[in-house]
This record gives structure tokens, sequence and C-alpha cells, in this order.
């Protein structure tokens, strides 16, 4: 896996450089030494400043990891929602799980990382109010859950019993419900409807 390391504070840019080395990923560059013509990374690691237009037509195919320094919470909900954008670092994370977001990227899974969904959910003006969302079912409800907690249809099939085909089939309805077309939307849900709903 190639992973181009393209962030605004070079010294970071660097300690992530050595951090992903020492846990195991062999081909690294960054923003000071781009990758070669002809070469295309397979992830870009990226921050608010370094996420720009030119960068994602430049690397048409790669996965975008965003890590989150300090952004507000109503511009974290923004670029989410204006960007491909398949997971979400705390500067904070520990190495573990750093290794663990970026294999299920590579896999194909969205990471999310949780103070950042907690905050989207809970602290932004933008999401929605109650009883917008308040006709989603509770099985509905669960797989949003786990979609914010980054899992698969394949993880979600398994964690509820379902086939994969089923899971894809809810998830089609919850999108059809909601008016939306991306996993990364599911973030402007309030989790609170459904309790503010129940009541």
């Amino acid at each position: 896996m190639h992973i181009f390391v393209d962030l605004s504070n070079h010294m970071i840019a660097e300690a992530v450089h050595q951090l992903l080395v020492k846990i195991g990923y062999g081909h690294v560059t960054t923003s000071g030494k781009p990758p070669a013509n002809g070469s295309s990374p397979d992830m870009l690691f990226v921050d608010s400043a370094t996420l720009t237009h030119e960068l994602l037509t430049r690397y048409p195919g790669a996965k975008v990891l965003l890590m989150d320094t300090g952004m507000e919470k109503e511009k974290l909900y923004a670029t989410l929602l204006s960007h491909k954008i398949h997971g979400v670092l705390s500067p904070t994370m520990e190495l573990h799980l750093l290794k663990k977001a970026l294999d299920a990227v590579h896999e194909g899974q969205i990471w999310i990382d949780n103070g950042s969904v907690k905050a989207l959910l809970h602290d932004s003006g933008a999401i929605p109010k109650v009883g917008k969302t308040s006709h989603v079912s509770d099985r509905e409800w669960e797989i949003i859950d786990f979609i914010c907690q980054g899992l698969s249809n394949k993880e979600i099939a398994g964690k509820l019993t379902l086939s994969e085909h089923t899971v894809k089939a809810h998830l089609n309805r919850i999108f059809r419900k909601l008016n939306i077309k991306r996993r990364s939307q599911l973030l402007s849900l309030n989790m609170q409807d459904r309790q503010a709903a129940s009541v």
C-alpha cells in the first residue's frame, strides 16, 4: 500500500511518516517528496488545509484519510459532505488504532474516530432537528449506528445475523428515506431523534 502524507504542518507530516513506517507501512511519501510521475498513491493522508480539489483530481483513485486537527465541527461536517472522505482520524489516537483505521479504509470500509462521531452527532448546529428522522425504523437505526462505527456491510450482517444482501436493502431504504447518497452523510443524523421520538 502506497500512502501519500500531505499535511500543512511539516513537522507533524514527518512524525506521521515515521509512525507509518514504524508500524509496517514501507511505501510512504510526503508532500516534500511527492510520488514520482506515474506513481499513484492508494491513500492520501491529509488535513483540512491540504484537502484540495486539485489534490483529489490528481489522485482520483486514492482513498482519503482526513486528520482532524481541531476543526470546528460545522467545518468538519461540511467537509464530510463536500468530499469523498474514507476516514477521519484524531491526532491523539493510539498506534494500534491508526493501523486498524488504515487497514479498514484500505479494505473499503469507512473509519470515523469516536470523538468526531460524538461531536458531529451531539454538538454540531448543522444536525437535523427532532422529527426529521423519526420515520427511520429501529432496525435501520441499528444499521446507522454500525455504519457510524465504520463497519462494512459484511460486518453488520454478521452482528445482526442477516445476509449482506438484506443489509444492503436496508441501507438503500435508509438512503431513500433520508434523501442521501453516501454513507458519510449518515453522520449528519442526530441519534437523539430516535429517543425523542419514542418519548
